[in-house]
């Protein structure tokens, strides 16, 4: 037998990356150091957003994605929380508006300018107060302009209308304990979430049934893949 029938031949195999170039990279950046299960960025096409440390509340940084290499300390940051904030993430009809989540137990939503930020911004758009423990998950809707979903550590989902900063629906009742991860469907009429009770479950969200459960889950991620109809559940 022949070596070249043992091993199996690829393309790929004498590919090596190379590290990116320190002026091609954002650098300096005092990513928050907060405790909570998140990955502390969002990006768009036009901008890139990460949460860092602040004294006396929360706040975000939103930078050019052109705008790379050394960020000074005293970039202007989105500040209008008074807590930490948990989580953020770009509304996907419009590049330069963004929600956030903060332990002050507010979702904000904030109009960033088209060129990006050259003062500090304190003052969101609107304020959606529904929560009564800390904001640990936003996500919009993929599809309908205006809505917003929020969940919190007091195991509520709310969805709201940002345009009239109201509930459109709260789901109190169909998490027993912390929820971990919440992801819409492709067109938004279901989401599916991972629990602490170690349960992934999808939900119609407008006739607030659980359309399935899978319990018994060592679960930190809930998703829904491209091309699938039941959503990936990944480790925690």
């Amino acid at each position: 037998m022949s070596f070249r029938k043992v091993v199996r031949q690829s393309k790929f195999r004498h590919v090596f990356g190379q590290p990116v170039k320190n002026d091609q990279c954002y650098e300096d950046i005092r990513v928050s150091r907060v405790t909570w299960d998140s990955t502390f960025c969002a990006v768009n096409p036009k901008f890139l957003a990460i949460i860092v440390e602040a004294s006396g509340g929360g706040a975000f940084m939103v930078l050019p994605l052109s705008k790379t290499g050394r960020i000074d300390k005293s970039y202007p940051t989105v500040c209008g929380h008074t807590g930490p904030v948990l989580d953020i993430d770009w509304c996907p009809h419009n590049d330069e508006v963004i929600a956030s989540g903060s332990e002050d137990c507010t979702v904000m939503v904030w109009q960033i300018p088209e060129n990006g930020l050259v003062t500090p911004l304190t003052e969101p758009v609107v304020v959606l107060e529904g929560h009564s423990k800390r904001v640990g998950i936003v996500t919009w809707h993929p599809t309908a302009r205006n809505v917003l979903l929020s969940a919190g550590c007091d195991n509520v989902v709310l969805i709201w209308n940002v345009g009239t900063a109201e509930e459109l629906y709260r789901l109190a009742d169909q998490h027993p304990d912390l929820i971990y991860n919440i992801c819409w469907n492709r067109n938004g009429s279901l989401f599916c979430s991972a629990c602490k009770d170690k349960s992934v479950r999808i939900i119609d969200p407008r006739r607030g049934t659980l359309v399935a459960v899978a319990q018994e889950l060592p679960l930190g991620l809930a998703s829904w893949r491209p091309g699938l109809s039941r959503p990936w559940g990944g480790g925690g």
